[in-house]
């Protein structure tokens, strides 16, 4: 070939590329002219975004700590995160029939979670669990813990949301047929990835999978299990699961095995116990805790507890512990009515009474116990019934009848406390004692219950090291608790009938600085005062005035201290109580110490696992213990 025809050719082959050049750069026009460009590119700035914004809150607005997390340590999770967040946008926008519109849903419901979430960790150190959404409408609880001004700023998004929400479902119907079946394919694939995604905790979920292959889980502490994968990475987590993973040698034998061992043991111990059905009332006192032990903080003014002190030292009385800190009411509640542990279940069961008691048909407890021998059982909570699904719950463990706000017949308030006073409490309490029946009553107070501010005009009291017009106001409210009590106590006395009493704080109120909570051990912060009392003052152990316990054993340690019958299940309690008196997650107390991790001998173990076995029976098994009547 010669060079002028090596030339034509070449200048061809250019001709060809610019054209071919040139028609690329026109595509590349028009796809940046293009209004889906803009749309990807405004959805793809709206999830990373969002996904920011959620963890900003989480972390108390740092935004170094929130960036760094996104693009620096946990850059992965960080957008494994935002995919989730993707399919649940196009779950909005393809519901509503609008990218637009579904934007608008999804910001109103990012915004809202994430306050929620920045409120709960201010207050009670922990973060906002799928299970909690389901409070959403709880507008009376929401109104009193947040307060005016913010409850009607988070009515004014739910509103604005709703809003939103049927305006776009009334625009969806115009749109064209060809986009109603994108839509409709859009709405089907999100719903099933959402459906996939629910499984999260399966140990075969690829998403799971993807976020194990960086995640360092933290089991006992879902506060750091947010910190370390995020918020939505800890949210995921704390999807629906088991309650307990099952004990490898879980068998019906088994259960029969531990029932019948224990029946005898306490058939033994009947026989020189009385068949007395003495009056039993639980009361529960709302963030009911002594701040004078705390480090770091002096109280002037006098003591707020001088009248509690004065009953606890003449009967058995210490120190509680509470799961935690700041809220958990529900948690312990369960604990103190069931005898089970809230450390056995899985971490991700936070709430059994909203996630557990009411899908199960039957559930052991003190009140169904007592029912089978003849008592009338009455559950008193002056406020809503919405919180916790108590209306729920107390049904599913036996109570005749539940009285609230609305059917209690005793209203007092004191001074400007939104709620029913203690004192008005004890009021229907005594009323109810007045019945020929044996009664069993659980009351759980409202009165010391958060907000704390400007309740109180004239207050004795003030708080140094953490001083403030809060912690003055909560004085004044445990002072009020504890004259009631020891007023309420004095009139049970009186009684011709023996009552028994078990009284208690759920948690401390959430309410110190964080150089408060600094300066006191884990340990500190989540014990609260309790105290048994007897009208006949025949405890065993009347003159114990520090004992240490957790809220699952208070059955089986009244039993024993009144000279009660007792159960196979109580005597399998009392034989793990002398191990190991108190404990929950990563807080242990055996032998006089706090420890993270319990320590047990085998023959402690073995007791352990009796215990273990059993409550796996009953919250994930078959229930054969139930069967057995090993708790009546």
């Amino acid at each position: 070939m010669s060079l002028e025809s090596c030339f034509t050719s070449f200048l061809q082959i250019a001709k060809i590329i610019s054209r071919q050049e040139l028609a690329f750069i026109k595509k590349i026009k028009i796809i940046l002219r293009s209004k889906r460009l803009y749309q990807l590119l405004a959805a793809l700035f709206l999830i990373i975004g969002s996904n920011l914004f959620l963890q900003l809150c989480q972390n108390q607005f740092s935004f170094s700590l929130a960036f760094k997390f996104a693009f620096s340590w946990h850059t992965e999770k960080f957008f494994l995160g935002c995919f989730v967040l993707l399919v649940f946008y196009s779950f909005l926008a393809s519901f509503l029939g609008s990218w637009l519109w579904g934007a608008a849903t999804y910001l109103l419901t990012v915004i809202g979670v994430g306050v929620a979430n920045f409120l709960k960790m201010k207050y009670r150190m922990e973060p906002i669990y799928p299970d909690d959404l389901k409070m959403i409408t709880a507008f009376k609880m929401l109104k009193d813990i947040l307060g005016t001004g913010p409850f009607l700023a988070y009515l004014g998004l739910l509103l604005a949301g709703v809003v939103v929400i049927i305006w776009g479902l009334y625009r969806s119907f115009r749109l064209p047929k060809k986009n109603q079946f994108i839509r409709a394919g859009i709405f089907l694939l999100a719903t099933v990835l959402l459906g996939y995604i629910n499984t999260f905790n399966n140990p075969q979920n690829i998403l799971r999978k993807a976020y194990n292959q960086t995640a360092l889980w933290i089991p006992y502490s879902q506060k750091m299990n947010y910190y370390n994968t995020g918020f939505m990475g800890g949210f995921l987590y704390n999807l629906k699961i088991d309650p307990m993973a099952k004990p490898k040698d879980y068998s019906k034998q088994k259960i029969q095995q531990i029932t019948t061992n224990y029946d005898k043991k306490a058939a033994q111990v009947n026989q020189d116990r009385s068949e007395e059905k003495p009056n039993i009332i639980y009361v529960m006192s709302e963030s009911f805790s002594d701040p004078a032990r705390l480090k770091g903080l002096t109280i002037a003014g006098g003591d707020p507890l001088v009248d509690y002190r004065y009953v606890a030292q003449q009967t058995y009385s210490g120190q509680m512990l509470s799961q935690n800190y700041g809220g958990g009411t529900a948690n312990i509640e369960f604990e103190a009515l069931t005898g089970f542990s809230m450390a056995l279940f899985n971490p991700q069961l936070t709430t059994p009474y909203t996630q557990l008691l009411p899908k199960l048909e039957k559930f052991p407890s003190l009140v169904s116990r007592l029912k089978t021998q003849h008592y009338q059982t009455t559950a008193i909570h002056p406020y809503n019934t919405s919180m916790y699904k108590r209306q729920t719950v107390y049904d599913r463990l036996g109570f005749d009848q539940f009285l609230d706000q609305d059917t209690i017949q005793f209203k007092k308030k004191l001074e400007h406390n939104p709620y029913i006073s203690d004192e008005a409490a004890y009021q229907q309490i005594l009323k109810l004692l007045n019945k020929k029946a044996p009664q069993f009553v659980h009351l759980v107070t409202m009165q010391t219950h958060m907000p704390y501010a400007d309740k109180y005009q004239q207050i004795p009291y003030r708080a140094f090291g953490d001083n403030n017009a809060t912690v003055n106001n909560y004085l004044q409210d445990i002072a009020y608790s504890s004259t009631a009590l020891k007023n309420f106590l004095a009139k049970l006395d009186q009684l011709p009938k023996r009552t028994l009493v078990v009284f208690w704080g759920d948690h401390l109120p959430g309410i110190y600085s964080e150089a408060i909570q600094a300066k006191n051990s884990t340990a500190n912060l989540h014990q609260t005062e309790f105290l048994f009392y007897d009208n006949r003052h025949r405890l065993q152990n009347s003159q114990q005035h520090h004992a240490i316990i957790s809220p699952f054993y208070y059955q089986n340690e009244l039993f024993d201290q009144s000279g009660l019958q007792v159960t196979g299940f109580n005597q399998l309690q009392s034989t793990l109580q002398t191990s190991v008196p108190a404990f929950e997650k990563q807080l242990v107390y055996q032998k006089g110490k706090w420890r993270k991790e319990l320590r047990l001998t085998a023959a402690q173990q073995k007791v352990y696992h009796e215990y273990q076995l059993i409550q796996y029976d009953i919250v994930a098994g078959q229930q054969y213990s139930l069967q057995a009547k090993f708790f009546d």
